[in-house]
């Protein structure tokens, strides 16, 4: 299966279990101390959400700033998100990833479990589309599964794009794009490509806050 087709795929996953998103939220702790570790982030000024979800991220990016444009490719997440969120400074996008380029710059970039369902061929258009959104001075924010949460999925083997299979309540199985970063390995590689990045493991997950190349146009 190429890219396309299995973001296509992992699209429709999100699609279809929109009321299933939040489940896992509610049923681990250690996602309620990441949700909890937001209040120390240098989160400030004018703050863009890629793949905001439900916006289980989104009033706390509120909180701390003075603007939260909130991206996300389903509908159907949007309008959880847009129920969960009150704050009149928050602005609610439909758009693909992969393909929309922010129409301004922003203070601060920020992704939660987003980048493990980045394909590693787009990894890199990815974070200049980052960089090329980050006015002078701002940061990207990310906050991800380490390797320790490969023992959670199904992960199937011989892929050409790291894959998982999941499935939702109705027994409908979907594959989805799931790469399992290395902290030290992703610091490597942002570093590589010019960013200033710092990445601390919490728990089985990791938060990076990283600046971009000062070249980035």
């Amino acid at each position: 299966m190429n890219d396309d087709a299995l973001l296509a795929e992992q699209m429709a996953y999100y699609k279809a279990g929109a009321a299933e998103y939040d489940r896992p939220y509610a049923e681990y702790e250690d996602l309620q101390k990441l949700l909890a570790a937001v209040g120390d982030l240098p989160i400030a000024g004018h703050v863009l959400e890629l793949a905001c979800g439900t916006g289980q991220w989104t009033p706390r990016l509120a909180a701390r700033a003075q603007s939260v444009t909130a991206v996300d490719a389903s509908p159907e997440v949007l309008a959880l998100a847009r129920a969960r969120t009150g704050s009149p400074t928050v602005r609610f996008l439909e758009a693909d990833l992969f393909e929309w380029r922010p129409p301004r710059r922003y203070d601060t970039v920020f992704f939660a479990f987003w980048l493990s369902h980045v394909p590693p061929a787009r990894l890199p258009g990815f974070w200049n589309t980052v960089a090329a959104a980050l006015a002078p001075g701002g940061k990207a924010i990310f906050i991800d599964d380490g390797p320790a949460a490969a023992a959670h999925e199904e992960v199937l083997a011989d892929q050409p794009t790291p894959t998982a299979l999941r499935r939702l309540d109705d027994g409908s199985e979907y594959r989805i794009v799931k790469v399992f970063h290395d902290a030290r390995t992703l610091t490597d590689d942002l570093t590589a490509q010019g960013w200033s990045v710092r990445i601390r493991t919490m728990a089985g997950n990791f938060i990076g806050v990283a600046e971009p190349p000062t070249t980035a146009a």
